[in-house]
């Protein structure tokens, strides 16, 4: 007798159990499932939870094991079981604990001929194998034999058993045993032959859930290694992508398109990349560290590649998430100041750091103007004045008729060394008084000047066209691009199409940094495009001709490391116009990528720039980033995935330039800092432009200091001076983006304005600016990390806060604030770096950009 508190379920439950006449079990199945029928799965999940599922298999189990087993009460509670079953995660665990299990595959094992009873065995083993261990109990029984033998060729006949059979075949197909059991059974391969007879012979379609159903085994059985090798080794991808092309021309199909190109994709063999070694082709001989020991490294794949929002998100503590933690108006939480870690003599090193404090102003005193006589503003002075035409203007309608084409240009490239530049002033000069450039805080013969003192690990001795001859920006915004449907599933087939048809393969290296005789564009491969990166920012190692007009490009790896490729910059040149190229990236590492959502790369035409154009312009079609086949050659076989894109180039043999985002060079950060110091008054801003430091590269770091001019030397206007707050600006701290940089740019070019906001912005603050970081691994193409292989950023988090604030406050005890540039998201958001005065810790705010656009 059930409880006097039991409910109406509970007794019925329990008389299901105990029941033994099969009139009254009868009735209750009936009424359980009619019950069940007419509601939610809130009633099956209420019916599990009051003991439901022990009680039918209690029940099977007793009504199995009689001497002549009932199917009248046997298949409706198989029906019941199947169903509640499904909807109970432990199913499986509880059927082997009420010995249901080889009771059910024994019911199967009985009714073979019989497909109504057999179908109804198949449901229940279906759901019991959500738990491994059971489908590897009913493997070790020989439970795949006897499904498999359910699971006939094409038939008209017995559909739901064969379609039962298998869902059941693929349940059991979760474990690897049973997968390994499948593969020394020959099972895989009488699996590709069953889908292939369905396939030829459902003409009118009716069978479709059958065939989706032999797909899902196969994914199943490619879920491990043996199964994958087994499918491969039957030429199964060969039979797969003949199926699915059919598939793709009838539109009842589609169903079976997705699962088949995702088993396929599944199944491709992995291949190394074509490389000598994963390790970035420049290294740089650290002070404490051997070039060689970098070899160790290469066996573990570096933690920082991971992203920059999952870096941060593990310095972040919880009580950073709430963005009022740092409003700062309980002056009773501020932490006191810490102290100095040195004795503040030492600090005193600092004190040319902040020109503003003890600069003597005496200029304000005078009427004449400021005399010029430093060497970069003689540079410019001397270099500057040639007439310089209008862009729009100085577009030449003919310019095939002149002596100079851009073909000639490729053979003459622009020498940033000093021993070069004699050598090639001639061809800038004629450049010049020809077609004339108009780029405002740009100078094309302050930036090759500029250039013979930037120092590379390459020892880079080329300037790339735009940097040098500089760009204007977009005439309109441009608008997101739309992706086209399906794209992504089509340049998965033409991959598929390497494995299936290798010998329609060109499989030609043009373009190769690790071998001399390949780097330079040249006539060696008239049929094929024609590469070069070697230059600062550039980033191209190596490009492969796969087919006529498709190109497989692998990236440089950051700077002594083996991993961290996203950014990219490369020159391409000898092409046709008006005929669709493919490039694809085969080594990115990102997990997805904005180009998935409407982002293009950068192109700049060097025939456009000299018709007065230049601009570089979003291009593309057929954008999408999937993941491919290839691996490293060693170490972790972390994935990669394939950034491809199409483009159809306007003119006949041009040179062009394709970057990953509008590229800003250490040379361009440097020209464009002395022609704004020469801009400025420097009798209402006071601009100072020093080196805060020199990198392990021998570079500058440049430190900017912005402020507004004391009205006079007197001492409260000096005073005033003295105790404005300081703001830190920095950018760039990763390499690869360089959209900060452009950020950061339109900063520096807005505070030493003359618009009303930035005067009082100087009046009110002394903005010290460090615009670039990293400025070796901007040179040296980087896109994550700086040269001894760490993130700037991992290695400033801890200490930043504290560490700038003893150097500001040993100068001068007032407020300051720290904000660092960064975007790596550019086209969803920026992020803005600070630290908190509350706590001195990094803290992180993304600003969603109130529209999708591609231009800064």
């Amino acid at each position: 007798m059930a409880a006097p508190s039991s409910s109406g379920l509970e007794v019925l439950l329990g008389t299901l159990q105990n029941a033994g006449d099969m009139e009254s079990m009868l009735n209750i199945l009936n009424v359980l499932d009619e019950l069940l029928s007419a509601g939610t799965d809130r009633r099956i999940h209420h019916m599990i939870s009051k003991g439901g599922s022990e009680a039918l298999l209690t029940a099977l189990v007793n009504s199995a094991r009689s001497f002549t087993p009932n199917y009248t009460i046997l298949l409706p509670l198989l029906h019941l079981l199947a169903k509640v079953g499904h909807r109970d995660r432990q199913i499986g665990l509880k059927a082997q604990k009420a010995d249901a299990v080889l009771v059910v595959l024994g019911l199967l094992r009985q009714n073979v001929e019989n497909a109504r009873r057999a179908a109804a065995c198949l449901w229940v083993l279906r759901v019991f194998c959500s738990s491994v261990t059971t489908a590897e109990l009913l493997g070790k029984n020989r439970g795949l034999d006897v499904v498999f033998r359910l699971m006939s060729p094409h038939t008209t006949k017995h559909l739901r058993t064969v379609k039962a059979a298998a869902d059941a075949f693929t349940a059991m197909l979760c474990s690897k045993m049973n997968c390994r059991t499948a593969v020394a059974k020959g099972y895989i391969a009488d699996l590709l032959k069953l889908y292939e007879d369905w396939h030829n012979n459902d003409t009118n379609l009716k069978n479709v859930p059958i065939r989706r159903a032999l797909l899902y085994c196969l994914h199943l059985a490619a879920s491990s290694s043996v199964g994958r090798d087994a499918i491969v080794a039957v030429d199964g991808i060969s039979l797969l992508f003949q199926t699915t092309q059919t598939c793709l021309t009838m539109k009842g199909l589609e169903s079976l398109v997705e699962p088949a190109i995702q088993l396929m994709r599944k199944c491709n063999p992995k291949i190394p990349l074509p490389l000598t070694s994963d390790r970035s082709a420049y290294s740089f001989p650290l002070p404490s560290r051997p070039v060689d020991d970098w070899e160790a490294d290469l066996e573990l794949y570096d933690g920082s590649s991971e992203d920059d929002s999952e870096e941060d998100a593990e310095n972040e503590e919880p009580d950073n998430r709430d963005y009022e933690d740092d409003l700062e108006t309980d002056v009773n939480k501020l932490r006191p100041r810490p102290e100095p870690d040195r004795p503040l003599e030492q600090l005193g090193q600092y004190v040319h750091l902040c020109p503003e404090l003890h600069h003597d102003f005496q200029d304000l005193d005078s009427s004449s103007e400021v005399d010029e006589s430093s060497d970069d503003d003689s540079i410019l002075e001397g270099e500057s004045n040639y007439k310089l035409n209008d862009h729009r203007n100085s577009a030449s309608p003919s310019i095939r008729e002149n002596h100079f084409k851009t073909n000639d240009f490729h053979k003459h490239y622009f020498g940033c060394s000093r021993k070069g530049q004699e050598g090639q002033s001639s061809m800038v000069d004629r450049l010049l008084e020809k077609y004339g450039t108009s780029i405002p805080n740009h100078d094309p013969r302050l930036y090759a000047a500029t250039a013979a003192d930037t120092k590379s690990i390459a020892g880079y001795s080329i300037l790339a066209f735009p940097d040098f001859w500089g760009h204007l920006p977009p005439q309109e915004q441009e608008p997101m691009a739309k992706r086209p449907p399906h794209v992504q599933r089509k340049k998965v087939f033409e991959d598929l199409k390497r494995v299936i048809c290798p010998e329609d393969m060109i499989n030609k290296v043009v373009f190769d940094m690790d071998e001399p005789s390949l780097q330079c564009p040249s006539d060696v491969c008239p049929s094929s495009l024609r590469f070069f990166s070697k230059f600062e920012s550039g980033n191209l190692r190596k490009a492969i001709q796969v087919r006529s007009h498709e190109y497989d490009l692998i990236l440089n790896a950051d700077v002594n490391s083996s991993a961290h490729c996203q950014w990219f910059y490369f020159e391409v040149s000898g092409m046709m116009a008006n005929v669709p190229y493919r490039f694809n990236i085969i080594n990115c590492e990102k997990g997805n990528s904005q180009c998935n959502y409407g982002m293009q790369p950068v192109l700049y035409s060097v025939r456009e720039a000299l018709e007065g154009r230049p601009h570089w312009l979003r291009t593309g079609s057929e954008i999408c980033y999937y993941r491919n086949n290839f691996c490293p050659r060693r170490g972790q076989k972390h994935p990669f995935y394939t950034l491809t894109f199409t483009v159809t180039f306007r003119h006949e043999d041009d040179v062009c330039y394709l970057a990953y985002h509008y590229p800003y060079t250490y040379t361009t950060l440097q020209t464009h800092l002395k022609m704004l110091e020469k801009s400025v008054d420097p009798r209402k801003v006071f601009f100072r432009h020093q080196n805060l430091c020199d990198t392990l590269g021998g570079n500058s770091c440049s430190l900017v200091t912005i402020t507004a001019c004391p009205t006079s030397r007197a001492w409260k206007h000096l005073h005033q001076l003295r105790n404005r707050p300081c703001v830190v600006l920095t950018a760039r701290v990763h390499p690869g983006e360089s959209n900060a940089s452009w950020v950061l740019k339109g900063t520096l070019e807005f505070l030493c304005s003359d618009d009303p906001v930035a005067e009082s912005l100087r009046e009110a603050y002394i903005f010290k600016i460090v615009p670039m970081l990293n400025p070796d691994g901007v040179i040296n193409d980087s896109s994550l990390v700086i040269v001894v292989n760490s993130s700037l950023r991992l290695k400033s988090a801890g200490v930043h806060g504290e560490t700038l604030d003893k150097l500001v406050t040993a100068g001068k005890p007032s407020i300051w604030r720290d904000m660092e540039f960064s975007a790596v998201m550019p086209m969803e958001m920026i992020q803005l770096f600070g630290f908190s005065v509350v706590k001195y810790m990094l803290l992180r705010r993304e600003v969603p950009l109130p529209h999708r656009r591609q231009n800064i």
